[in-house]
């Protein structure tokens, strides 16, 4: 069930008065919001619900187990069991085709090669499944009754392309709900407008006008609309994913919910370090509490710090799918965390990293004083320093990182590590040939998108204050508005999002 489509709308509008009429009966809303989340997930396939119902299973027995053993080598062994299970099961799934074809392409090794499909959001409910366990083994959470873990693995916003919400945030917030005079539905609403906008209008016309053409043949294309297609893919998947989460986080506001920031203008970011505190940041966070941080972090010598790192990331590439480009990405973004915290360590400056905080108090601060801004303060608490930038520097570093990130969507997208390198080819090998896709819309949307990554955040801040003092009469009323304009500005039929295959 995709959010833009008229079938989600009367499905939410049955949900919606459901939960706040419950909101007293607490587990009566449970009962409702699981059965609801089951028929959102089971809508594409409902013999998948058995999926989604045994992760739960095992991961509740396991928290239980973990947290009534007093026996720490015990409980290590349960946390591994745990994790291997989730792990296992995500494998079986995403990379059984991978693995085989790969023996027989290398070793010659043939084995039945079956037709496994791969279910939309397993990749994030058992990431979840699995942050639930770790932190019940860590003290941080206790075990909850089966029914609550159903409604944290299941809860249908979120449940197939996050983001991904840790037990630690989900669990209070279902003990304690908010009362519905507390819940910010202009936010929701201005969250809910936006993503839609980004989703239906934005992405879907890049990836038609563009993208699709370029990364399909980029050998018919000319230099500039390789380019354009390489930046237009960029915008692409940071409005169609960011997209999914601003309607995931203002939906779950609306049931009584507040899901955590996955998204911070990315591409205002002035290193690789700063670009992973900005890009799905639930992702991040969870490579470095439960994968990084355990690797070691950066307590051990450099070499295995820049080990750790590049573990993490093709980690985190290998996440996103069985596939030789997904491996190639991970490895690019880990060399180039690890050549920026290699150049903090040549300047012996390796704990001053650039603070993201720190970029937006000083810009809101030199917007309204005319100030010049000082250099970066340290920020301790990163696993992945750099050396600190002076403001005359910002754009340059601005320049500079968006241009890498996109060298690695090129991988990320590209169908194969040969059609990143046809892609390659002619950029560079098609300066003669005239553009043919690269229309002033196209260029115009593109340089749009990215203007609005520069917006300081102090004026978002008034805008949600704005819209968070409209009248309930006038707040439906401008929501229906932009609903139509959305729905006139965008194509016929919705694409699903990019992120459901991961």
């Amino acid at each position: 069930m995709l959010f833009p489509t008229l079938t989600f709308a009367l499905f939410f509008a049955l949900v919606l008065p459901v939960s706040w009429a419950l909101r007293d009966r607490t587990q009566l809303w449970k009962v409702a919001i699981l059965v609801a989340s089951y028929i959102f997930y089971g809508w594409w396939d409902w013999r998948f619900l058995g999926l989604i119902i045994a992760v739960t299973l095992v991961n509740e027995v396991a928290a239980i187990s973990v947290f009534r053993s007093s026996d720490e080598s015990t409980r290590k062994a349960l946390v591994t069991a745990a994790v291997a299970a989730n792990l296992g099961l995500l494998g079986f799934f995403k990379y059984y085709g991978f693995f085989i074809s790969s023996l027989d392409r290398n070793l010659g090794i043939s084995m039945p090669l079956l037709d496994v499909v791969l279910p939309v959001g397993i990749s994030f409910f058992t990431f979840q499944g699995m942050s639930y366990v770790i932190d019940t083994y860590r003290r941080d959470v206790a075990p909850v009754p089966l029914l609550d873990a159903a409604v944290y693995l299941a809860f249908f916003p979120q449940l197939v392309a996050g983001p991904i919400v840790r037990a630690t945030e989900f669990l209070p917030q279902l003990q304690d709900r908010r009362p519905a005079h507390s819940v910010e539905a202009g936010e929701a609403a201005l969250l809910i407008g936006r993503g839609l906008f980004k989703k239906v209008v934005i992405s879907s016309f890049l990836a038609d006008a563009i993208v699709d053409d370029v990364f399909a043949t980029p050998q018919a294309f000319g230099s500039l609309d390789v380019l354009f297609g390489i930046y237009g893919y960029a915008i692409q998947i940071y409005a169609d994913f960011s997209g999914y989460t601003d309607i995931a986080i203002g939906i779950a506001l609306l049931l009584g919910f507040q899901f955590p920031l996955n998204f911070d203008k990315p591409y205002a970011a002035v290193s690789f370090q700063d670009f992973w505190r900005r890009w799905h940041m639930t992702l991040s966070r969870w490579l470095r509490d439960y994968l990084y941080f355990p690797l070691g972090g950066n307590r051990g010598s450099k070499l295995k710090t820049y080990r750790n790192l590049a573990l993490t990331m093709i980690l985190g590439g290998l996440w996103h799918g069985a596939a030789g480009t997904f491996i190639a990405w991970g490895f690019y973004q880990g060399a180039m965390l690890g050549l920026e915290r290699f150049a903090g360590d040549v300047r012996g400056e390796p704990d001053k990293p650039i603070a993201a905080a720190d970029i937006r108090i000083q810009e809101i601060a030199a917007l309204h004083t005319g100030t010049k801004l000082e250099p970066w303060r340290a920020d301790p608490t990163s696993p992945v320093p750099f050396a600190p930038l002076r403001v005359r520097n910002v754009w340059v570093a601005r320049f500079v990182t968006f241009h890498l990130v996109c060298v690695g969507w090129v991988l990320f997208r590209a169908e194969s590590l040969d059609r990143a390198g046809e892609i390659a080819q002619a950029l560079v090998g098609g300066l003669t040939e005239g553009p043919t896709l690269t229309t002033p819309l196209v260029v115009g949307t593109i340089v749009a998108a990215l203007a609005a990554q520069l917006v300081p955040p102090l004026y978002g801040l008034q805008a949600r204050a704005a819209v968070s003092r409209l009248p309930p009469a006038a707040l439906g009323v401008g929501l229906g508005l932009w609903l139509f304009v959305v729905a006139a500005l965008g194509p016929e039929g919705v694409a699903p999002f990019i992120y459901f295959q991961f």
